[in-house]
Formats: C-alpha cells, structure tokens, sequence
C-alpha cells in the first residue's frame, strides 16, 4: 500500500520543484522589455476604422503622394528623391526587419524589398523600401492595388491620378535632388 502512495506523490513532487524556464532574450530586443497587450476594443494602430474612406492626397511641394484616411497618419506614402521613389508602408516594424512587400494589381506584381526604417516625424520603425522611377513595377502604383506585408495584413489602394502624377514627375527629374528651405540639397 506505501509502494503504490509512493509512487503517486513522484509526478506531484517533480511538478513542484519544476521551475518554467524564463524567456530567452531576443538580439536587437531592447533589455528589460515588457509587452503590453492591446484592449480589443481598441484599433491596431495604422489600421482605419472599417467605414472610414482612405484616399490619395498630394504634399503641397508635389513630392509626396500619401494615401489614407482624413485626419488620420497615412497607410502608404510614395515620395520622389531624385528619380528613386521611396514606398513606405506606415506600420511598425522591428528594428532590423527586412520583408518582400508583395503589390499586386494593374495586371502586374511587384515584390519590393522592404526595411525597418527609423523615418524622421514619425515613432518607431516602419517598413520602407525605393525602386526607379522609371522602373516598370511603378505602373503597379497607377490602378487599384492591394499589397501585403509579413505582420501588417493587407491593404487595398484606389487608383487615382496621384500617385500617376508623382511618378511621372519624378521620372522625367531624376537628376534634381531637392531643396530644403535653406536651398541647400537634402
């Protein structure tokens, strides 16, 4: 009768001196770190709410073409630099990240390497990759798309005479960098 008590209160011994192993540290992961869970009633931050109309909208030096909800940060933003244009997709990214931002529409795809990018005006790191102006994949830009990013969902973009207007603009003045206030080159 001992044998068989003894051997019931092993697993129980065992499980109480088991201790769970802590979490290993990730590289790049900032020391002492905590996650904080979101309350579901809340939005994912760069996600509009689901009735909310997005659009394009041009800067006022026609550099940028920015795609998104009025009143709201932007979801996509394409800017010229010199003949490269220059696609940022606002969501968060890990430092160090790099993704393929998978756009599809117009009859084409494009698959543009993307990185975390620490962009200045804005927190944190979003995804951000360039391509020439004049390269073919840019027509993906110029009807209805959507793309997709590893962790950022998907996002569905009207067509609209914005962004067409920027990247032609910005393929006929690859040699022109921009000016600042000052006029000195950025």
């Amino acid at each position: 009768m001992h044998r068989h008590k003894a051997f019931l209160l092993i697993p129980l011994a065992l499980a109480a001196c088991s201790k769970s192993a802590a979490p290993a540290e990730r590289e790049g992961a900032p020391l002492g770190a905590v996650r904080v869970t979101m309350p579901a009633s809340e939005p994912i931050p760069g996600q509009p709410a689901p009735d909310a109309k997005a659009a394009w909208v041009a800067s006022p030096d026609a550099h940028t073409a920015r795609f998104g909800v009025a009143g709201q940060g932007p979801l996509l933003s394409l800017e010229c630099r010199a003949g490269v244009l220059i696609v940022t997709r606002h969501i968060p990214a890990e430092i160090g990240a790099q993704a393929l931002f998978a756009l599809q529409g117009g009859g084409r795809i494009l698959r543009l390497p993307v990185d975390a990018t620490s962009v200045p005006g804005m927190r944190g790191y979003l995804w951000q990759g360039t391509l020439a102006a004049d390269d073919p994949g840019t027509a993906v830009f110029m009807a209805n798309f959507s793309g997709t990013l590893p962790g950022g969902g998907r996002i569905e973009v009207h067509a609209s005479d914005v962004p067409r207007a920027l990247i032609e603009r910005c393929e006929v003045a690859p040699a022109t960098a921009l000016q600042t206030d000052a006029g000195a080159p950025v």
